[in-house]
């Protein structure tokens, strides 16, 4: 693998990082946590629920006065935990009030997180005329077993339900989460809910495999061998089928986890995956800005304590160097199909990939798991299987 010249800047097909930014509001209520949830959520009562709301408002609003306000803002994503816990209410006061302190957009991409447990017909309604534009709902599995079996509190119908619900309130835009590798799941039954999933003909699906994750009660399960999760080829047989059942339904792949129709990709995401900015507000959250990734303190009470007495809710603050910044850049580029543009990172951070990387990307691109072409470094198909042992060797 040699390195390439830039000095065809035709190279380079997509727009240069850090015109503008995103904009994401930390929701950490759930109603339970899933046994396989490592984000950071809690269970609340609408008393903190409220005092939540206001601090993010307080926070929102001193950001917004700051150096983050200065840049446009072309997405919004409120997530969580489960957004739609909160009154429909404050989840339109606190779009307002980023319209409002933000320089949001007049095309911005505002999205939502539902679980089909806690949202009904009208709250539906009313989210998209307080101006959220993609609704993302939280499915996992069209198997009533299957939901049961990861803790969640709806059920295939109810999932059904809130989806057509949103088309009749006007979203246009819609991603439906679904999960793999789950206890007991075959092959047979992920294609199953694929099916299922594609009938609402979704203008987006995200499919992620189970992972185990540490501190987690299925963690404790796969400790003492009481987690029944499908072997790795069935994981495989199930990854394929994603592939084979979106592309009959007319998506592409764009991102290891993520399938769209044409001009839908979730722009808030992309700009996570080429290391855009980004302002976080609420507990947990995390913000890039200006060479800096600040992290606010996972505790929902210090973070309104903090907020309420003026001060700032981080409790992290990492600074940034130019070569940290690049690796970044490349390892999560690499999780979009299109690759990272060589030029780009050239002319970002003076570093070119392919030279930096050397001999790993040769034994990589050997192994055929990935290839440099037409100004991209990419990831194969084979790579992209088994992309979390490719990154690890570029970390």
């Amino acid at each position: 693998m040699t390195a390439m010249s830039c000095s065809n800047p035709s190279a380079d097909i997509r727009p240069r990082a850090g015109t503008e930014q995103g904009l994401y509001l930390h929701v950490p209520f759930c109603l339970r946590k899933c046994p396989y949830c490592a984000f950071f959520s809690v269970t609340a009562g609408p008393g903190l629920m409220g005092r939540y709301a206001a601090a993010l408002i307080l926070q929102l609003g001193r950001m917004a006065a700051g150096a983050a306000g200065e840049r446009p803002v072309a997405t919004v994503f409120f997530g969580g935990g489960t957004p739609s816990l909160l009154p429909t209410r404050e989840l339109a006061g606190l779009l307002r009030e980023c319209r409002a302190r933000f320089r949001v957009a007049a095309d911005s991409e505002i999205s939502i997180e539902v679980n089909p447990a806690t949202v009904a017909a009208a709250d539906l309604h009313l989210l998209r005329r307080a101006g959220f534009n993609r609704l993302s709902v939280g499915v996992q599995s069209f198997n009533d077993g299957e939901l049961a079996r990861i803790g969640r509190p709806h059920t295939a119908a109810a999932a059904g339900a809130v989806i057509r619900a949103a088309r009749d309130a006007g979203f246009d835009n819609i991603n439906i989460d679904l999960m793999f590798g789950l206890p007991a799941q075959t092959a047979a039954d992920f294609r199953h809910t694929l099916r299922a999933g594609l009938e609402f003909s979704p203008e987006h699906l995200a499919v992620y495999e189970l992972t185990v994750e540490e501190g987690t009660p299925f963690a404790g399960l796969a400790a003492r061998g009481r987690l029944d999760l499908p072997p790795e080829e069935v994981v495989l047989e199930m990854m394929a089928a994603a592939e084979e059942e979106t592309g009959r339904a007319g998506m592409r792949r764009y991102e290891i986890s993520n399938y769209a129709r044409p001009g839908r990709e979730c722009r808030h995401n992309i700009n996570y995956w080429r290391n855009g900015l980004y302002v976080g507000l609420g507990a947990g959250a995390v913000s890039h800005i200006g060479g800096r990734r600040y992290a606010a303190v996972r505790d929902v009470e210090g973070y309104c304590r903090r907020v309420e007495a003026g001060q700032e809710p981080w409790d992290e603050v990492e600074e940034l160097d130019p070569e940290a910044r690049f690796r970044e850049t490349v390892i999560m580029g690499l999780r979009m199909t299109a690759g990272v543009p060589v030029c780009d990172l050239e002319r970002r951070f003076g570093l070119n990939p392919v030279s930096y990387y050397g001999p790993t990307l040769r034994r990589l691109a050997e192994q055929e798991l990935i290839i440099a072409e037409d100004g991209f470094l990419r990831l194969t198909p084979l790579g992209l299987r088994v992309a979390n042992r490719v990154m690890a060797d570029l970390v």
